[in-house]
């Protein structure tokens, strides 16, 4: 009896929080439809509410807003904003950190989260998988008087919470596992090992190329 019930559970943990997530996101998106007008939402137009629809229309503003600001005008449109709300004294602060951390994660030319690493944590002798996130610079590169890299240390099973450690670029061991492996591994407490190494060419030649500071 016990072989079978955990052999259920194998089939039924994964698919449930699979299905949790999935409704987590339906259920937050739909409710981006409360700022549409109210003859507007589907239970104006049909009748009922339908779940997904909000999630819909968010992956559709999305798509719009990138279509609009890929062009020369939509960039001094943006760019006009963006000056308007650096303007504001509270808004500034939160705008400039979270659009600088956005840009650094999202964009092409980003090098944060493009390599995972091995680095000594929380003491000498233990390893632990970290994320390289940049290259140390301005005063705390003056101030460390080396050459040092910065890494993000997720915790586990939770990679969305961790630690910011700079460290010696001499003292990290590059992976050749894939980030998307990485974390799999982390999220799995170790257990999840990853099997083959990814080709990650055209990532390692990036971050291999990283000025020094």
């Amino acid at each position: 009896m016990r072989r079978y019930f955990i052999a259920g559970l194998l089939v039924w943990i994964p698919l449930g929080i699979t299905l949790w997530v999935l409704r987590l996101i339906v259920v937050t998106t739909d409710q981006t439809l409360s700022v549409m007008p109210v003859g507007w939402r589907p239970e104006a137009l049909i009748g009922f509410a339908l779940p997904g629809v909000g999630l819909l229309v968010t992956l559709l503003v999305i798509l719009l807003t990138g279509v609009a600001v890929a062009n020369y005008v939509g960039r001094k449109l943006l760019a006009l904003g963006e000056q308007l709300l650096v303007h504001i004294p509270v808004v500034k602060s939160i705008y400039s950190g979270v659009k600088q951390v956005s840009d650094t994660l999202f964009s092409n030319e980003g090098q944060a989260f493009r390599e995972a690493v091995l680095v000594e944590y929380p003491r000498k002798g233990c390893w632990t998988v970290a994320f390289l996130t940049g290259v140390a610079g301005g005063e705390v590169a003056e101030q460390l008087g080396a050459d040092h890299i910065s890494v993000y240390v997720p915790t586990t099973p939770n990679p969305t919470s961790g630690f910011f450690l700079i460290v010696p670029r001499s003292d990290v061991r590059h992976l050749k596992m894939s980030v998307d492996n990485a974390l799999k591994y982390v999220i799995s407490m170790g257990v999840v090992a990853p099997l083959e190494p990814a080709s990650n060419s055209t990532d390692k030649a990036s971050v291999t190329a990283l000025p020094n500071p």
